[in-house]
């Protein structure tokens, strides 16, 4: 049966990499909540190390996903590859932000707009992972 040329999975260490943010903007949304039910300003200095750390390895993923779509642009990747793209975007922007609300202090780094952002790249972030994880596996991205 012959394949049809497409986005069908990541490399394992590009998946490892994307592990991480996945792991470390969830923690951030965790600790975020913590914060705002506690009132102990570590818990918001906690979340700023997630984000900073999850910016890390998303840049990683992030530049990883543009130079296999770049090199794959030949082989007829669309759809589910832009998508994981654009969830990446989205991730790392909102991240982005984020870390620069949360580098204020800790009675206004949290509040709403802390919290919408945390939840947008976490939500992003697993976004990601489950279009990535999920992919059929028949060849792989390097």
């Amino acid at each position: 049966m012959p394949q049809t040329p497409g986005w069908t999975g990541l490399h394992p260490l590009h998946a490892l990499i994307l592990a991480f943010p996945i792991a470390l903007f969830s923690g951030a949304l965790v600790s975020d909540i913590t914060y705002l039910n506690s009132a102990v300003m570590q818990w918001s200095n906690f979340s700023a190390w997630l984000i900073t750390f999850g910016m890390v390895f998303g840049s990683i993923a992030l530049i990883w996903t543009i130079v296999a779509l770049f090199r794959g642009r030949r082989a007829g990747y669309r759809g589910r590859p832009v998508a994981y793209l654009a969830l990446l975007v989205v991730m790392w922007i909102a991240g982005l932000i984020n870390a620069f609300h949360h580098s204020r202090d800790a009675w206004g780094s949290v509040g709403t707009v802390g919290l919408i952002l945390s939840i947008v790249s976490a939500v992003a972030a697993l976004a990601a992972g489950w279009l990535a994880y999920s992919a059929p596996r028949r060849e792989v991205i390097r």
